[in-house]
């Protein structure tokens, strides 16, 4: 199977339409087979809370979701990707979106730039999947300016000859620049200018799905694209991810919460342009248990399913050696009494193989100790990156330390 089979997220029944569709379009120059298709195959939409639509996603692990929050797919996109963000609009504004799917995270940056800027807005769409862009042109669009994206997407397909016939209507502004990249993101980002971008939207399906759109590695890329100011913003909480950003001299911080139990994730080079910090306990497991080691993928051109192996190797090698272990959130527990007496049981046996004796020793208040100073407001000094940075010296410390007596 190719990559680009593997990576398309989208149901394999409105693929397999959608791809006929548009080759009807080609063979027949008519405009019925894509102007009707939302009304003839509309049971393989979704209809969300707030009116707009989205897909359902393929069959992964017996499950099928939708590409979107069923809360809403669009408001998704203004909660999640525009409202984090802290855009100079007095200056031309450029963001990269990755995993662009229908188009809704553009269209969301395209209105918020609209009603507040008359400067010059570049927006690069990155996508693997034809079927899904073109997806984005059957779908009702849910604002206005979605009617924007529906052009460059249009012109784009037509330009890669998998569509046939200028329908859109709508003329993209004169101060808005998109363009469109039908490829491995992997290969997109290499080929990007530095210090170029003032947000990046990351979008990918899941971390399990395509663990090489959240590595170390796809991350060093980033911090060389990014402007000094810019944010990224991206719906997962996960651990590898955020130790991942910060592996790569990123600052990170909690993202809204819309339509999930947490937040997403920011991250800046710039600690003053995040304000929240992510939870405390999300920060002890980063810093000190193996669940906090980041997806890797050098020579960014592995398969998924090498990075995951690869990376629960690492996770056992560095398990009770150079990591507490993360099993029952072992490190969360560090400087705390324990009422529960069996999981203090199994908790202690993992502190144990760590040097570390119990949870309230000298050695588990140390590492913990600038939790502390936790506070949910971030600055410059006393912020989630800091934090577990000086955690993870600190365990490093105390298992030198003792190994070394």
């Amino acid at each position: 199977m190719n990559y680009e089979k593997n990576a398309r997220i989208i149901n394999d029944d409105i693929f397999d339409l959608v791809n006929k569709c548009f080759s009807e379009e080609k063979s027949s120059r008519n405009i019925e087979s894509r102007v009707n298709f939302f009304d003839t195959y509309n049971d393989y939409f979704v209809l969300t809370d707030d009116g707009s639509y989205s897909i359902n996603s393929k069959e992964i692990n017996h499950k099928i979701e939708t590409l979107h929050t069923s809360t809403g797919a669009i408001s998704e996109s203004f909660e999640k990707f525009i409202k984090p963000m802290k855009f100079d609009y007095s200056k031309n504004i450029a963001i990269l979106d990755i995993c662009a799917g229908l188009g809704y995270n553009s269209s969301a940056a395209i209105a918020d730039f609209i009603k507040n800027s008359n400067a010059e807005l570049k927006i690069d769409m990155v996508e693997i999947s034809k079927a899904t862009l073109a997806c984005g042109l059957l779908v009702p669009s849910p604002i206005k300016e979605h009617d924007i994206t529906k052009k460059a997407i249009e012109d784009e397909l037509i330009k890669q000859d998998y569509a046939a016939l200028n329908i859109e209507k709508c003329e993209i502004p004169s101060n808005i620049d998109i363009k469109i990249f039908i490829e491995d993101a992997r290969k997109t980002v290499q080929n990007l200018d530095d210090n170029t971008y003032d947000a990046i939207f990351l979008d990918p399906f899941s971390q399990n799905m395509a663990p090489e759109l959240f590595s170390l590695d796809f991350f060093k890329e980033f911090r060389r694209i990014i402007k000094d100011d810019g944010i990224i913003a991206t719906y997962t909480s996960s651990a590898p991810v955020r130790a991942a950003f910060i592996e790569c001299d990123f600052y990170i911080g909690q993202g809204p919460i819309f339509g999930r139990k947490q937040g997403g994730t920011l991250a800046s080079p710039n600690p003053l342009m995040l304000d929240t910090s992510i939870p405390k306990n999300d920060e002890i497991r980063i810093a000190l248990s193996d669940v906090g080691i980041p997806f890797k993928d050098p020579g960014l051109n592995n398969s998924s399913e090498y990075i995951l192996e690869k990376r629960s190797e690492e996770r056992h090698k560095a398990r009770h050696n150079t990591r507490i272990s993360s099993a029952v959130k072992t490190p969360i527990f560090l400087n705390c009494e324990m009422d529960d007496e069996k999981l203090k049981r199994r908790v202690e046996r993992n502190l144990v193989k760590m040097n570390i004796p119990s949870t309230t020793s000298p050695e588990a208040k140390y590492i913990v100790e600038c939790e502390n100073n936790y506070e949910k407001k971030q600055n410059d000094k006393n912020n989630s990156r800091n934090r577990i940075l000086d955690m993870q010296k600190k365990l490093k410390k105390i298992k030198v330390k003792i190994k070394d007596k």
